[in-house]
């Protein structure tokens, strides 16, 4: 049976939307950009923002600290008696905002815009990723809270500095605190809708693999005129590493790559097909036609169930203006994989040494280094919460509510279930061109008033247990 107090306090979400408006406004003024050193005390007034606001809602809120990263805020409310009790997590921290140049309005003015198709939105660094969507949940929280004097499941709230630089110190942060965020269910509000009139439930992440790979051949930068032809060109070795990482069909060629790679529900990906998402739809919007993934899989495998290789970046030789004829004596490369199933981050990394060194001359040396990885993870497709969350989205939104995977990685997720064993119920309101870590992001308002709606009818669905 619905709540009967769900009706007054959807009306208190609307009533009350301009002053949600102000406080998220409020809160993207605050440059928290958790990858510079020069932001911190604005990490730490972003941090004490939300755990006052959370204060005001009954929360018992601290700002904690967080060995070697920056702040997090920790709360906790009981809810009614034989209620579960949930886990919040979400994160105040941003990305930076270069190329400033190309932002059209200042990233920590926030101002609302009306797009050219008519939609409106919020524009500021922050507006989606992840600022807009913590504000959802807690505006969620607000209005039960106003309508009915308290909140009707138990909560814990999490709320962190570092997501955008590698939550380095969560992990442990969080097994030091292990009985305080006790709880039967995660819930997290980092992830997108399928399309602005389609909500989503995110079941799977990817996991990740990062290395760094380095070539040494000549003690020194060589003339290409007097050694060219006999020397060792790091680039080209990187080149022959790099070009070797895919065969002609699209598939990833490291030694034992798939061990662990698992096909999900026939029902599932019947659904997914159903979800008619083509390559026109996915790469034309930003100038492409023509998917490079695995010849055999549909474009919706390839984003978000399927393992990948990218490299991100490759640095070697004189990249200045005009010319210098030289052999390098380094050329590196940035390789990341994003994982499935139960892929190991570690045995990955393992393969790829073993790629790289079957390609190394003998008179030239290489380095790999590995940054943190993690694992994927997977939601429980006949999980409880997951058909009371669809239940909840399918009452507040136009289209009926899809199960999809998420090609990103969210390390944390992983934390909660190896350190706390909760699964997380990934619910967010992002959509593709929110442009997240990109000058100009936006987070629509739809998104951010019908978001509230949402947490507030899920918070619902939950309190009947």
């Amino acid at each position: 049976m619905p709540s009967p107090h769900l009706d007054a306090v959807l009306a208190r979400i609307d009533a009350d939307l301009d002053a949600s408006l102000d406080r998220l406004f409020s809160w993207l003024r605050i440059p928290s950009i958790s990858t510079d050193p020069a932001y911190a005390e604005h990490c730490a007034a972003a941090a004490r923002f939300i755990a006052e606001d959370l204060a005001s809602l009954g929360v018992s809120a601290q700002v904690r600290d967080v060995p070697g990263a920056h702040p997090a805020v920790v709360g906790r409310v009981d809810g009614p008696a034989g209620t579960p009790h949930a886990l919040f997590y979400g994160h105040y921290d941003v990305q930076p905002v270069d190329p400033l140049d190309l932002w059209e309005s200042p990233p920590f003015e926030p101002v609302r815009k009306t797009l050219p198709d008519g939609r409106e939105a919020i524009v500021a660094r922050g507006a989606c990723d992840d600022k807009g969507q913590v504000m959802t949940f807690v505006e969620a929280c607000r209005a039960w809270k106003a309508v009915t004097g308290s909140l009707p499941i138990g909560l814990t709230f999490l709320v962190e500095g570092e997501e955008e630089n590698g939550s380095k110190g969560l992990p442990a942060f969080v097994a030091s605190i292990r009985d305080e965020l006790a709880a039967d269910l995660a819930l997290v509000c980092d992830t997108t809708q399928w399309d602005p009139r389609t909500p989503a439930v995110t079941a799977t992440l990817r996991g990740l693999a990062y290395v760094e790979v380095f070539v040494r051949a000549a003690d020194r930068d060589l003339h290409s005129g007097l050694f060219g032809g006999a020397a060792a060109n790091p680039i080209h070795i990187l080149s022959r590493i790099v070009a070797d990482l895919h065969d002609e069909t699209g598939r990833i060629t490291l030694e034992g790559f798939y061990d662990g790679v698992s096909e999900p529900p026939p029902e599932v990906r019947a659904r997914w097909e159903a979800l008619g998402l083509t390559s026109e739809q996915l790469l034309g919007p930003i100038g492409l036609k023509e998917p490079v993934g695995e010849r055999d899989r549909m474009i919706i495998e390839m984003v978000q169930s399927r393992p990948t290789c990218d490299v991100n970046g490759i640095v070697g030789g004189y990249i200045g203006q005009g010319t210098k004829t030289v052999i390098p004596a380094e050329a590196s490369a940035k390789v990341s994989f994003r994982l499935v199933g139960d892929q190991d981050p570690d045995a990955v990394c393992a393969a790829m040494e073993k790629h790289v060194a079957a390609r190394v001359p003998g008179d030239c040396t290489f380095e790999i280094v590995r940054h943190k990885g993690s694992r994927a993870i997977a939601l429980p497709y006949d999980m409880p919460a997951l058909a009371k969350a669809e239940a909840a989205l399918a009452a507040e939104w136009p289209s009926a509510p899809v199960v999809i995977g998420s090609g990103g990685s969210i390390p944390v997720v992983g934390d909660f279930k190896r350190t706390l064993g909760l699964d997380s119920l990934l619910v967010g309101f992002g959509l593709d061109d929110d442009r997240v870590h990109s000058p100009n992001e936006k987070y629509d308002l739809t998104s951010f008033h019908k978001g509230i709606r949402s947490w507030a009818r899920i918070l619902a669905e939950l309190a009947e247990g």
